[in-house]
This record gives structure tokens, C-alpha cells and sequence, in this order.
């Protein structure tokens, strides 16, 4: 089989897709591309002829960084079970980390959750492990990745205090540039949100100086 190397500048997006977790999900993809990396999610794919965990197995071999918010525990309120996909998604990256090629093994990866020590209760096989808290507070998730990225990537990145104020700053543009694209500004599909930042990053810098 031909020897896949990870990608310096991806970094794959394992977290909930709900409603609730929007706002996360949405800062998340904004640290990664304002700070000049390229986001990787399940939601970029859509090809019927391949099945869902063949998409994870491409992203996660393909992909040098990984983000896994654990958030998503309680059960579901129609099913009365919890959703599994978050730890199966870090389980994979992990595996791919420990026992891939030398390409793969330089794997590095930012592990959250709503509380840092709360996975003891639920996935204890994660003991030594280095968890960061966001509280749910979106703000905080984005900040955690900035500077995540900032120490396993060793690259010049603007500060944390930096890329929460342009968020602040397109966040306060999104709803015309939803309008624009005829979206409601908090159900732009993942493809079209990754556009909109990053023409927005190329196309509002008196935004981004003024921030």
C-alpha cells in the first residue's frame, strides 16, 4: 500500500453536530483557518459510493492535527442512548498514532471537554492524558486551539487575545454576508461557513486592523 504522509496544515475536526454545539464547531473552524492552517471534517464529504467510516479513515490518515471535543456524553432525548461517535473518532486517531507508519506516528492532538477531569467518569482508558476545558463557552474552545496549534505546530501565530477579537469582528459581519449567500447566518453548511471565513479573512483586513 503506498505510504500516505500527514498533512502539516490540516487538522481534523472531531466534535457534535448539533445545534447546540454549533457556535463551538463554528469557532473552531475560525482558530484553525485564521491562525493558517486547513480544516478537515466528516462534513466536507458527501460521496454515496463510500461509507462513512471509510470518509474518517482518509481524514485521520491523511491529517497531522487532530481536535476531539468529548463534550456530547448525555443520552439522547428520543433514543435514551449516548452518542459514540466522538471517542470512536479519537479512538481511530489515537490507533493511527500508536501503531501507523512514521508518518503517521508524529500525529499530535488536542483532547476537549466541557470539564477537564469529568472524562474519569466515563472513558477512564484516557488517565495521564492532558485534557482542556472549554466549559461549553465557545470563546474559550477557540482560544484553546489557538494555542494548542501554536505549541505543536511551533509556527508564529497571532495571540489568543488576537483571534478572539477578529471572531468578535466577524461574527458581527456574518448575518450580511449570510444574507448575501441567502443562508440564515447560523445554518450555513460546513463547506459554505469554511468559504465565508476564508474569504472573509482575504477580502475585510480594515475589519481584521480595526479588531
Amino acid at each position: 500500500m503506498p505510504v500516505v504522509q500527514t498533512s502539516t496544515d490540516d487538522v481534523f475536526i472531531n466534535c457534535p453536530f448539533d445545534d447546540a454545539f454549533a457556535p463551538t464547531f463554528r469557532a473552531l473552524i475560525f482558530a484553525i483557518l485564521v491562525c493558517g492552517f486547513r480544516t478537515r471534517s466528516a462534513r466536507e464529504l458527501d460521496d454515496g459510493g463510500q461509507t462513512r467510516i471509510d470518509k474518517i479513515f482518509a481524514l485521520i490518515e491523511q491529517c497531522r492535527y487532530g481536535i476531539h471535543d468529548l463534550s456530547r456524553t448525555e443520552l439522547d432525548a428520543v433514543n435514551n442512548l449516548p452518542r459514540f461517535n466522538m471517542p470512536l473518532e479519537l479512538g481511530l486517531f489515537l490507533g493511527a498514532k500508536r501503531y501507523g507508519g512514521q508518518h503517521q506516528k508524529v500525529k499530535r492532538i488536542l483532547i476537549l471537554d466541557v470539564e477537564q477531569f469529568r472524562y474519569q467518569r466515563f472513558i477512564s482508558d484516557l488517565a495521564g492524558m492532558d485534557i482542556h476545558e472549554h466549559g461549553g463557552d465557545p470563546t474559550r474552545a477557540l482560544r484553546e486551539a489557538r494555542d494548542w496549534l501554536a505549541n505543536v505546530s511551533r509556527r508564529e501565530l497571532p495571540s489568543a487575545d488576537r483571534v478572539q477579537c477578529v471572531y468578535k469582528a466577524f461574527l458581527a459581519d456574518l448575518p450580511d454576508l449570510a444574507a448575501v449567500l441567502e443562508f440564515h447566518p447560523d445554518r450555513i453548511p460546513y463547506v459554505d461557513f469554511e468559504r465565508v471565513v476564508g474569504r472573509w479573512l482575504i477580502e475585510a483586513p480594515a475589519a481584521i486592523g480595526a479588531a
